[in-house]
């Protein structure tokens, strides 16, 4: 297969297709894939594509790092982005290529893939909105913080091993409102600690023809396994996720104003009246 061949055979069979449509949209859960070697996904082809994105579009730093360490405290690998991916066997480290569908053959991919869940999306959360695209590249042992996600995601493993640690998403004992609402007013996805939280995880492992269903802002952490890992993130948004958004920033606004607002419903149509009142407020530019 060459990099420019769009995908012929389906990548998710017909038994991770019933699998997701049992959990989605609120269930985080182990899928099967074959999507397998892709001239795209080598270490080669990534740390290539790594090198060509803006800056803005790579995040890398060690890999040995507290799960709950604060986006400040992340100290800096010493290396560049395309050294990073490399070198990635031996480098402790742990890298993210962001929003890959910038570059047309990742997007043709992503879109490929994409396109085989819609059957199961589409009558669950409407219209698949912004496909984005994410790739994982990890030293063995390395962790990624303890954070959460506004997209609807599907993780593919393809080289390696990890543990996919995940809590429930809209529980508060590991995600409180304010977290939500400071993540959804501009801040950082990295969220607060504590080894407490371990007793409420669902664990999925992961390995090569394994994929991980991620509910939208599900508390997550990922612990690479004694091998280099290579995971491919296929996400995209819905008109549910970007309610429930806007239901958070909303009850920010709110809170500066000295009220304490209730959490958003984990279904905003119920929350509709304040995502409304949202969207007005931010065409009045009364809000940022």
């Amino acid at each position: 297969m060459t990099a420019h061949q769009p995908i012929v055979a389906p990548v998710f069979p017909d038994e991770a297709l019933a699998a997701m449509a049992a959990l989605y949209p609120v269930k985080a859960g182990r899928l099967g894939h074959s999507l397998g070697d892709h001239p795209l996904l080598t270490l080669e082809a990534l740390a290539t594509l790594g090198e060509r994105l803006p800056a803005a579009q790579v995040e890398y730093n060690p890999g040995d790092i507290p799960i709950g360490i604060r986006p400040e405290d992340i100290p800096s690998n010493g290396l560049s982005i395309g050294e990073t991916i490399r070198t990635i066997d031996a480098n402790r480290s742990w890298a993210v290529l962001k929003n890959i569908e910038s570059e047309p053959k990742y997007r043709a991919l992503l879109m490929d893939l994409l396109s085989e869940l819609e059957a199961v999306v589409a009558p669950r959360t409407g219209a698949m909105l912004t496909p984005q695209g994410f790739i994982f590249i990890s030293s063995p042992g390395s962790i990624t913080p303890f954070h959460f996600d506004p997209e609807h995601n599907i993780l593919l493993q393809l080289r390696g091993t990890k543990v996919m640690h995940v809590w429930p998403a809209g529980d508060e004992r590991f995600a409180s409102r304010v977290e939500h609402e400071r993540y959804h007013t501009g801040g950082h996805r990295n969220l607060p600690w504590d080894d407490g939280f371990r007793d409420g995880a669902q664990q999925v492992p992961l390995a090569p023809g394994d994929a991980v269903l991620m509910p939208v802002m599900a508390p997550h952490f990922v612990a690479n396994g004694d091998a280099p890992s290579i995971s491919l993130s296929i996400t995209w948004r819905s008109e549910w996720s970007y309610r429930e958004s806007e239901a958070h920033a909303a009850n920010a606004a709110l809170r500066r104003l000295g009220f304490d607002p209730a959490m958003p419903p984990r279904w905003p149509r119920h929350a509709r009246a304040k995502t409304l009142g949202w969207r007005v407020l931010r065409r009045l530019r009364l809000v940022a």
